[in-house]
């Protein structure tokens, strides 16, 4: 009986200290959707762009992403944002999907213009840069690298051979 009483003991800290582990990480994390006033931008590719994403200037978090759709005229994907209201963009305001690490997720970088007049609320990201994927990537270094040992000719194309 002794060793039931010991062992609910022992269950009961170990859930208290999962529970403030939880806390903490959830505290120290800046998980909020920020909410102010919505933009969008398109985009020809958004691979790995997810709802709730960051939204970043300077890797600083300025807002959120609220919805991610298709433009069935164009076939381009449309993101939908929303911005800290004390954060007024400019209308040149450049927007790329960036990579958190190699294998981390995706987020959605703004690089503010230089233009005096700002983005109305509603407005529309003129701007936008999609990232390659990996596979894009992998697949221009292994075509770099076949080329590297091949002879040129002065416009930069392969020389042709006589044989």
């Amino acid at each position: 009986m002794q060793k039931n009483v010991i062992e609910t003991v022992l269950g009961a800290v170990v859930l208290v200290v999962a529970g403030f582990f939880l806390a903490f990480a959830y505290a120290s994390t800046d998980l909020r959707k920020v909410k102010g006033y919505s933009l969008t931008a398109q985009f020809s590719s958004i691979s790995g762009l997810q709802n709730g994403a960051d939204v970043r200037i300077s890797g600083v978090k300025v807002g959120s992403v609220v919805g991610l759709t298709l433009d069935p005229a164009t076939y381009l994907a449309v993101v939908h944002l929303s911005i800290d209201p004390s954060i007024q963009l400019p209308r040149d305001t450049v927007a790329l999907v960036a990579s958190e690490s190699l294998l981390g997720g995706k987020f959605l970088s703004l690089e503010p213009g230089g233009d005096a007049e700002h983005l109305p609320e509603n407005g529309r990201i003129e701007y936008t840069q999609s990232t390659p994927g990996f596979e894009q990537l992998l697949g221009q270094v292994i075509f770099s690298l076949q080329s590297i040992g091949k002879p040129q000719g002065s416009d930069g194309s392969p020389a042709k051979t006589g044989k």
